[in-house]
């Protein structure tokens, strides 16, 4: 994935609207556990370091949903979806798996109006 000046302002709009409601700057981990948050409704004083990564787990499951990587097959007991993968990502190195995820999660909040 080639990055384009177009895409790249894209994804710092998106940090500057973030960054005027949360006050701070996020990187992808930040925004990824934003998306997790929202989709699960998960809300807690303190999270641990699995839910934290759960919850990233989900924002990625979500965002990668969209092109057909995965679906989401339901809620368990206490509201956590469950994802099945329906295709294998890609092979790319590092830096193109962060704009990857970074594409999907722009359209993500293209789609949430944003």
């Amino acid at each position: 994935m080639q990055i384009t000046d177009d895409f790249q302002q894209r994804w710092w709009a998106l940090e500057g609207r973030l960054m005027e409601r949360f006050g701070k700057k996020p990187d992808l981990e930040g925004v990824l556990f934003l998306i997790g948050m929202q989709e699960t409704g998960f809300i807690a004083e303190k999270i641990s370091k699995e839910q934290k990564q759960d919850l990233m787990h989900v924002a990625v499951c979500t965002v990668l949903g969209q092109s057909g990587y995965y679906l989401l097959e339901g809620k368990d007991e206490e509201g956590w979806p469950h994802f099945q993968q329906l295709k294998e990502l890609p092979v790319m190195a590092a830096h193109e798996q962060e704009n990857f995820i970074k594409d999907h999660v722009l359209l993500y909040f293209e789609q949430q109006a944003f």
